[in-house]
């Protein structure tokens, strides 16, 4: 069986998406499937995802440094709040926090939460996303 190297940014992204699900108080089966989702199309296996979550690392420091990196995790973050079509407080304060982390300008923030929750809610793809940002 092959081993896949997974970076500690992708690790730190799972612990995102994972803390992001569960911040609501509603962790719902769509989330857990949608993580899973998310793992699959990098290539991560069930497996190892589940010893991410197991074994989580300190993610606090570890911050995507590309642009399309970065949307590309704010998209995977925003899918994962929009998964059960309910938005509550707590999921909406979480996507501000990272986008801020992120490195994003602080006074944007609500802006850029705003875009990125109307374009998952109007059926935007990723690569939509990417280009319309980057242009």
């Amino acid at each position: 069986m092959e081993t896949i190297q997974i970076s500690e940014n992708l690790k730190a992204h799972f612990l995102r998406l994972y803390q992001l699900a569960i911040c609501d108080d509603n962790f719902s089966s769509l989330e857990l499937k949608m993580l899973y989702k998310f793992a699959e199309e990098r290539g991560v296996t069930s497996k190892n995802l589940d010893e991410i979550l197991l074994k989580p690392i300190d993610s606090k420091n570890i911050i995507p440094q590309e642009l399309e990196e970065k949307i590309d995790y704010l998209y995977d973050l925003t899918v994962m709040i929009w998964a059960d079509e309910q938005i509550d407080d707590n999921e909406r304060s979480a996507l501000e926090k990272y986008i801020k982390l992120f490195g994003f300008v602080e006074e944007n923030a609500t802006a850029i939460a705003d875009y990125f929750l109307e374009a998952i809610q109007s059926g935007k793809s990723k690569y939509e996303i990417i280009n319309e940002l980057q242009n």
